[in-house]
């Protein structure tokens, strides 16, 4: 099994959902973030006053999926998250040791 951890752009989140929805993936789990990577945030003014924002709201996504899914997953969600523009975020995989569904006792693949 593999998690696949997502940090988008807010807007891209509908996007995103629906690619993952037409690869048959039916659980996720939505997070509003704050950070940044490398453009290290971006300055505006205020009233007059100029200030850094240094933590840009970001959305992070979690997905479990089996191996066989991942891939797939991976590149939907690059696709539908991709503007082109600093920022887009990143994707990260790693492998998953167990899984229980708490309601079943279920493990592994059956707990996904």
């Amino acid at each position: 099994m593999k998690k696949i951890e997502a940090i988008i752009k807010p807007f891209k989140l509908e996007d995103v959902k629906e690619a993952l929805a037409s690869l048959g993936v039916e659980g996720m789990t939505v997070t509003e973030v704050k950070g940044f990577g490398r453009q290290k945030g971006h300055t505006e003014i205020y009233r007059g006053s100029e200030y850094t924002v240094d933590f840009l709201p970001k959305i992070k996504i979690e997905v479990v999926l089996s191996d066989a899914q991942a891939n797939g997953a991976v590149e939907a969600i690059i696709k539908a998250a991709k503007t082109g523009k600093i920022g887009d975020g990143k994707v990260f995989v790693s492998a998953i040791e167990d899984a229980i569904r708490i309601r079943t006792e279920e493990r592994g693949e059956q707990a996904v």
